[in-house]
């Protein structure tokens, strides 16, 4: 990390399907990427720009930034001192189970709108994150209801459904199936185009048409992913890069950090059982270089 940034990514242990990341960035940008969850962030000081598939986020304070899953997206500083901020990753089983129990919304729930300048629900993020840290559960889970619950009701709406597949479509998702399925030694785009009885630029349209990235972007993403649910089943760094497909433990450090924001070893860190303990002493889990503070 560049001098000033820190970053701490985590998880409570009695708030299952929940993550959490508080953190500065001035130089660290992330690439083209998604979750499979809901993505809640707010912004207490500078600017992040989110780039969306409908263009540019400038996100300032108090703005709350929404992302549905599998959505892709960068993020970057907005301003050469970078951005601050609070973000909430909730699953969709938790957003869906909210939904259900104070909307009328049917369907997958989700946001028309990516960004919405409310205060209260910019407090609100702060407050989950907050509470969390104090070790108080029970304040985290109603604050975090609270606020998703408050996001449908005034942005929120049903998912449109997918689109008939067309051929082109048909063909991403198999290339996409099979990726996933070699992603320790994968095909080059010519050898899996003629798998699937296409060209590769006819492939690589189609592949960025249905999920906003070339199947190599593609690919390193869901390597991380795969290596995050390994590393929370307690797999070493150096075990869930072999397993993943990367060459060696650095390059998995290298786009697990881009990606995810912190390193390997510190997003383990943040988990498990050793995460309660840490809870007494947040700043043991604030991966940072220089000497700026966390405040």
């Amino acid at each position: 990390m560049a001098e000033g940034e820190w970053a701490r990514y985590w998880q409570h242990e009695r708030l299952p399907g929940i993550d959490l990341l508080r953190a500065r960035y001035v130089r660290h940008t992330f690439p083209r990427h998604s979750h499979e969850g809901y993505v809640f962030g707010t912004i207490t000081g500078g600017i992040e720009d989110v780039g969306l598939p409908g263009g540019v986020v400038h996100a300032g304070p108090g703005t709350v930034v929404m992302i549905n899953p599998e959505v892709p997206h960068t993020a970057r500083a907005g301003v050469p001192e970078g951005w601050v901020y609070y973000t909430l990753y909730p699953s969709s089983r938790v957003v869906e189970e909210i939904a259900a129990e104070t909307t009328t919304i049917r369907g997958t729930p989700g946001f028309a709108e990516t960004d919405v300048l409310d205060h209260q629900a910019a407090r609100l993020i702060r407050e989950v994150h907050r509470a969390a840290e104090a070790g108080n559960a029970l304040a985290a889970d109603t604050m975090l209801r609270i606020m998703v619950s408050r996001m449908l009701r005034e942005y929120g709406s049903a998912l449109p459904p997918r689109e008939p597949r067309t051929a082109g479509a048909r063909n991403a998702a198999r290339a996409r199936a099979l990726l996933e399925e070699r992603m320790d030694d994968p095909p080059s785009l010519q050898s899996l185009a003629a798998e699937l009885g296409t060209g590769p630029f006819a492939l690589l349209r189609a592949f960025r048409d249905n999920y906003g990235m070339p199947p190599h972007t593609w690919l390193t993403d869901a390597r991380v992913r795969r290596a995050r649910r390994l590393l929370d089943a307690g797999t070493t760094p150096a075990q869930a890069a072999v397993a993943v497909g990367f060459t060696d433990q650095p390059h998995l450090n290298r786009h697990f950090a881009r990606i995810v924001g912190v390193p390997p070893g510190a997003y383990q860190r943040g988990r498990g059982v050793d995460g309660a303990r840490a809870l007494r002493s947040p700043t043991a889990r604030t991966y940072k270089t220089g000497h700026q503070a966390r405040p």
